[in-house]
């Protein structure tokens, strides 16, 4: 008697087991391929900017951003490693100041990016153009990271009311804009807010 063949399963293959490599969906690793735009290379925009411009721009603003980027960094290594009786005070008020350098970096990065340039973006490029001290690794006591900070700030400020002349006269309205209205503006408050950190007042004793 011949025997009866078993009956075909019904049951679906996994998703593994029926996977095509070369399927559209797989993502393609390990691509290789050329810059699409060199650093220093610009492209035209229909900013109403002549090419000159935009370079000369793109060239204050990278090293604005360049300097702005590590102030930021600056202020997350202090609110990370501050210390001692004012510590909530500082740690608090380094993180908000850290959050409105962040929004200056979108800030400047974006209008490098609108004028054709191209924004610095990486550490170890940031490092290489900051005119910005570099700060020990281990950590400062509140006053001298107190001090620091503000050293960076009048750089920033000084620098940034040079460009915005700069960018002013050569017809850069836009560029002078964020470097008047946000870079130095918020520059200079965050100033005020660490230099009264720095009096010397008592909390008991009223002076003679």
């Amino acid at each position: 008697m011949a025997k009866k063949k078993a009956p075909k399963s019904t049951a679906r293959k996994s998703p593994a087991a029926v996977a095509d490599t070369g399927s559209v969906a797989s993502p393609k690793m390990h691509l290789k391929g050329h810059e699409i735009q060199a650093f220093n290379q610009l492209i035209k925009l229909p900013n109403a900017l002549s090419a000159k411009v935009c370079a000369a721009s793109v060239e204050l603003l990278n090293q604005t951003l360049a300097d702005t980027m590590t102030l930021r960094d600056l202020y997350k290594k202090h609110h990370w490693q501050v210390s001692g009786p004012t510590f909530n005070q500082l740690h608090l008020m380094y993180d908000k100041h850290y959050e409105e350098q962040v929004l200056l970096v979108d800030l400047l990065a974006e209008r490098i990016q609108l004028l054709g340039g191209l924004s610095l973006a990486m550490a170890a490029d940031i490092a290489e153009t900051t005119m910005i001290p570099r700060p020990p690794k281990g950590r400062e006591a509140a006053p001298m990271q107190l001090s620091r900070l503000l050293e960076a700030h009048e750089m920033i400020i000084l620098e940034a009311r040079s460009n915005a002349k700069k960018t002013d006269d050569m017809g850069d309205l836009g560029s002078n804009d964020i470097l008047v209205s946000n870079v130095l503006r918020t520059n200079e408050l965050q100033a005020w807010f660490l230099s009264e950190h720095l009096v010397n007042t008592s909390l008991s004793a009223a002076g003679g």
